[in-house]
């Protein structure tokens, strides 16, 4: 008897643990975070380099350097729309991915882009204010974005999926890679979340509100 009372006291703690990781495993608003390509394994990137054909505004890249400051998105509530810091990200919700560098969002429009002539993506705006072309929804399975799930991010303007085209740019920004809105989801558009610093829901660690995935 003894020894069954302890075996069920061990799966309840286990369980109790299980739940407590998976209430701290979102990406919640407020995160700044790399993404990571599942499919060529290059980070989403921008820098302040403008495009030099289609729209002529900022360029966004993909890179293979995990350390690349660069590469951090702030993410946040489309325009107009607030969202709670550590508020876990629903699939099927609208935001906005802002460049923590250069204030500008994650953004595309009817533009080709350079190399593959597919629709550009850029990124727009001024300290995290521009339209509604910053607009992409969140795809993916469960009930909310999982740190640890593939996800798409379809721009809700054109319903075209941020992707790679697997090209790659030569100067000034040599092995950099073509990044693009593709019109079906297809090899190319998962994204994972990388490196980054997590926003822990309020309600689950009141005294601690920020958790680190991994090294920034």
């Amino acid at each position: 008897m003894l020894q069954t009372l302890l075996l069920m006291g061990l799966a309840l703690l286990s369980c109790l643990s299980c739940n407590n990781a998976d209430k701290t495993n979102f990406v919640t608003c407020g995160s700044i975070l790399k993404l990571l390509n599942s499919d060529y394994a290059y980070r989403l990137h921008s820098h302040d380099v403008k495009y030099g054909s289609g729209s002529g505004q900022q360029s966004v890249t993909g890179v293979e350097q995990k350390e690349d400051v660069n590469s951090h998105w702030v993410v946040k509530a489309q325009t107009n729309k607030l969202c709670e810091r550590g508020e876990p990200i629903a699939c099927g919700s609208t935001i906005r991915l802002e460049h923590l560098t250069t204030k500008k969002n994650l953004h595309s429009h009817h533009f080709s882009s350079p190399l593959s002539g597919e629709q550009e993506v850029s990124a727009y705006g001024e300290a995290g204010l521009g339209d509604t072309g910053d607009h992409w929804e969140v795809v993916c399975s469960n009930d909310s974005w999982m740190r640890d799930a593939h996800v798409r991010f379809r721009h809700v303007d054109t319903g075209a999926y941020l992707g790679m085209s697997g090209r790659s740019y030569g100067r000034p920004i040599s092995g950099q890679m073509e990044i693009v809105g593709l019109h079906n989801p297809q090899h190319g558009t998962r994204w994972t979340p990388s490196e980054g610093l997590y926003i822990v829901p309020k309600e689950k660690e009141p005294t601690h509100e920020a958790s680190t995935h991994t090294e920034l």
